[in-house]
């Protein structure tokens, strides 16, 4: 009877119904103590279940952890160091994350790790196939419930674009996602991964003045992460070459 009595109480006061069992396992040596000692497990309970509920709405295919990651199969910038990728700075900066290199060099695994290790923090996030974003972009224009879709990418701190430029994009849905991640630069930040040097990203974009554009933009405040592969002709040719061609055109538009 008693344990019904708390349970109800705890359900009136919005406490998790746990509350009640914990309270029959914990110990204190003052009435203060144990006060203390319960309330802090029932902080340590709600945060586990807010952590929870992240990772389950950020959409990662798995979870993966940085356990398992290894940092010296890929080369960072100079500025960048493991650690403090780990502490996730480029979050609160509103830095963005790019991580080139071929099929199956660790890619979704780090970024996976990173948005696994953002919910941790409370920090929400978005994990997406970006071929998938991209149609779902366009079915909810053509279905006139694009409003509810942007609403649900803008309460996340974080938008991981996973696969990038693997296939060619329903044009409609491209043009959508360059317009929501032109919305949301420098407000968020953006981790993708791709295998598709910059010069070649207009194959998937049809257009080269939103491809330069949206380059330009995602390059302004940002760490590109090499994966194994050719790493000296993205560095020498992709970056400063075709950056450098579309500078003027971005600070055309920006201004």
């Amino acid at each position: 009877m008693l344990d019904d009595e708390l349970r109800d109480c705890c359900k009136n006061l919005k406490l998790s119904r746990n509350l009640a069992d914990m309270a029959q396992t914990t110990q204190g040596n003052t009435h203060q103590d144990y006060l203390h000692q319960l309330l802090v497990a029932e902080l340590k309970n709600r945060e586990r279940g807010r952590t929870e509920k992240l990772i389950n709405s950020a959409g990662f295919y798995s979870i993966k952890t940085f356990d398992r990651f290894r940092f010296d199969e890929i080369n960072l910038p100079s500025q960048l160091t493991p650690e403090s990728l780990k502490s996730l700075d480029f979050i609160s900066e509103k830095k963005n994350i790019i991580m080139y290199g071929r099929t199956g060099t660790g890619k979704t695994m780090l970024s996976t790790a990173l948005g696994v290790e953002a919910c941790r923090k409370g920090i929400p996030v978005k994990f997406y196939r970006t071929a998938a974003l991209v149609n779902q972009l366009s079915e909810a224009k053509k279905g006139e419930v694009l409003g509810l879709l942007l609403k649900k990418l803008r309460k996340a701190s974080v938008i991981i674009l996973d696969e990038w430029g693997y296939v060619p994009y329903d044009r409609i849905g491209a043009q959508l996602l360059f317009d929501f991640l032109s919305e949301i630069h420098e407000q968020k930040s953006i981790i993708l991964n791709t295998n598709l040097e910059f010069s070649r990203w207009v194959n998937v974009l049809y257009d080269e003045q939103m491809t330069a554009a949206l380059i330009g933009r995602l390059m302004h405040n940002c760490y590109l992460l090499l994966f194994p592969g050719e790493n000296n002709r993205l560095r020498e040719s992709s970056i400063h070459e075709i950056y450098g061609s579309i500078a003027p055109t971005v600070h055309k538009e920006d201004n």
